[in-house]
């Protein structure tokens, strides 16, 4: 049970430091961005 909370804790610990490291390489705004541009071209916009 122990090692699955040290598994949890050091996933988590990742993640939030590869979502920080995106985040100051301006990851956030190519990803807004492009996500943008899909949903206009869903609705037919662009």
């Amino acid at each position: 049970m122990k090692s699955k909370q040290i598994l949890q804790l050091v996933l988590l610990t990742a993640g939030i430091i590869l979502v920080t490291y995106g985040i100051a390489r301006g990851e956030a705004a190519v990803v807004l961005s492009k996500a943008i541009k899909l949903c206009l071209e869903c609705v037919g916009i662009g």
